[in-house]
């Protein structure tokens, strides 16, 4: 029999539930240099959508025919998210994100207007008689449109207290049913930025009847801390961005947030709707069709979150992943690729990176194989995938790799295709062979030319290229990563020819998917399947 207590405890533990609101294709695509097609906001909503966020901001409508067409795309094609449109407090922004919205299964409005009195003084040039009376007048004018409206009274966390309970008490009465409380410029600190939601909530006449939001800026680094405090003060829905993303230094970054809340959730009571499995995939995409690149050590996506070069590190990690690392980047469809081998690596590391190729060593191939390494690592600042397996063949005195990058040529030219050709030498017969291939660009005629001299079933997925040095002898690292069988393989090669970098790269990525194969097959037959 269940009896009320046990219904209260159950109540008690039950976690709220946060919205998670994208803004990563209005307030994203405002960061300079953002800016993008209306086909790919397209498929970057559907992969946002598919993540599964709650509410999609898909633009800002007025702005031009571009923006426009993309948000009704978007708001037709997009049926199972909400859909919001943007708009000052502006009669023709409130009509036009009312038209490219008009489509959407469910839509809101939403309006802004600032709030801070230098915002008033020097940007609208208004009384705050004047700017109360227009934001009543246009969240009225919305009103009539959609049942749903947020308001954000913008530079909130600079504003007086007293005018912002005043705006805020307006909106209500308007109509408003969502009120988000923006740290427009990044200023608030956590600890007085949460409880001010509270103030409002109890503060303001209505202000217990409606949904609370709130927007962070990261310009001193406090955007998912003070997102966080809000949530710990009421809030249910927090607006945010994949990459963080956004004006000046971006917006609370959708990927921290919400793993913030899917690693530390018991302890706050919250949860998310959010497919983790989709984070990193929805990263790579914003930051390919936004030409931004993710700083190496950004949280959750960069690419060194997950990676460790310290033996000390890479021994804890080998014995168990929870002694290093709080978060599986697997369930994030993130590559599992934890061991980085450099000069701090140690003889655990290395030997477990050998493992994996499928290669034995006895101990003294082993101290001779830790020696050349050590010599080796010293010099380059990585030991990637290609020189390791070198390493193993010289202290082996066998061929390790399937197949090694020979020679490399390009001919390329301003009007013509590039033509490229490869050697390509095969540990199974010795033998060398030479294709050529043309393409647009000169990496294309070279993976033409290697896709032929090594029939494996690998798609070319992605390419990282990252400068090493600088100067006239700069080297350049390459990071390939081909897919195959449902699995990732990741190559890497430093060259001060990228193109050759790429390539070596290349090869070692599918070099990785053979190996993996063979290794499967050996421990298939040890095990006398």
């Amino acid at each position: 029999m269940t009896t009320n207590t046990n219904i209260a405890s159950d109540i008690a533990e039950a976690k709220r539930r946060i919205k998670i609101f994208d803004t990563t294709l209005r307030d994203g695509e405002q960061a300079p240099g953002a800016s993008m097609k209306p086909e790919q906001k397209i498929v970057i909503a559907r992969q946002l959508a598919r993540m599964g966020v709650d509410v999609i901001e898909p633009g800002f409508a007025i702005s031009s025919p571009g923006e426009f067409q993309a948000i009704q795309h978007i708001s037709r094609e997009l049926q199972n998210v909400e859909i919001c449109g943007f708009a000052r407090c502006v009669k023709a922004d409130i009509d036009s994100a009312v038209a490219a919205t008009q489509d959407a299964a469910r839509r809101r409005l939403h309006l802004f207007i600032s709030a801070s009195q230098i915002h008033l003084d020097f940007q609208l040039r208004k009384t705050q008689d004047q700017v109360v009376q227009m934001m009543r007048e246009m969240v009225a004018y919305g009103k009539q449109f959609v049942d749903e409206i947020e308001f954000s009274p913008m530079d909130a966390s600079r504003s007086s207290e007293e005018f912002l309970f005043r705006v805020v008490e307006a909106a209500i009465e308007e109509g408003a049913t969502i009120i988000n409380i923006p740290d427009t410029m990044g200023y608030a600190l956590p600890e007085e930025f949460g409880p001010l939601f509270t103030r409002v909530r109890e503060g303001v006449r209505g202000g217990d009847k409606v949904v609370y939001s709130t927007h962070c800026h990261n310009d001193l680094g406090l955007a998912v801390a003070n997102s966080l405090a809000a949530i710990r003060h009421g809030v249910t829905q927090v607006e945010v961005s994949v990459n963080g993303v956004g004006e000046r230094a971006g917006n609370c970054s959708l990927e921290e947030l919400v793993m913030a809340i899917e690693t530390r959730g018991d302890s706050m009571g919250v949860e998310t709707g959010i497919r983790t499995e989709h984070i990193y995939e929805t990263s790579r995409l914003v930051s390919r069709t936004m030409h931004f690149p993710i700083a190496f050590n950004k949280p959750i996506v960069g690419r060194n979150a997950f990676q460790h070069e310290s033996g000390i590190h890479q021994d804890g990690l080998l014995k168990n992943r929870n002694t290093y690392e709080i978060m599986d980047p697997e369930a994030m469809g993130i590559p599992r690729s934890m061991i980085i081998l450099g000069k701090h690596s140690g003889r655990h590391a290395i030997k477990h990176r050998v493992s994996e190729f499928g290669v034995s060593l006895d101990e003294k191939e082993m101290e001779e194989l830790y020696n050349r390494f050590k010599a080796k690592a010293d010099e380059l600042k990585i030991v990637t995938d290609d020189v390791l397996m070198e390493l193993v063949g010289e202290s082996t005195d066998t061929i390790v790799q399937p197949y090694s990058l020979v020679d490399l040529q390009v001919l390329a030219g301003s009007n013509r295709s590039r033509i490229a050709s490869v050697t390509i030498r095969s540990s199974a017969d010795g033998e060398e062979r030479t294709y050529t291939g043309a393409g647009d660009g000169p990496l294309e005629a070279v993976i033409h030319c290697i896709r032929e001299a090594m029939p494996v079933d690998a798609v070319f997925e992605d390419l990282e290229l990252h400068s090493l040095s600088t100067g006239e002898d700069a080297t350049g690292e390459a990071v390939v990563t081909v897919s195959s069988a449902g699995k990732r393989n990741i190559g890497s090669a430093v060259h001060k020819d990228i193109i050759l970098a790429a390539a070596k790269a290349y090869v070692a990525a599918v070099n990785g998917v053979i190996l993996a194969v063979r290794t499967k097959e050996v421990r298939r037959e040890a095990a006398g399947e």
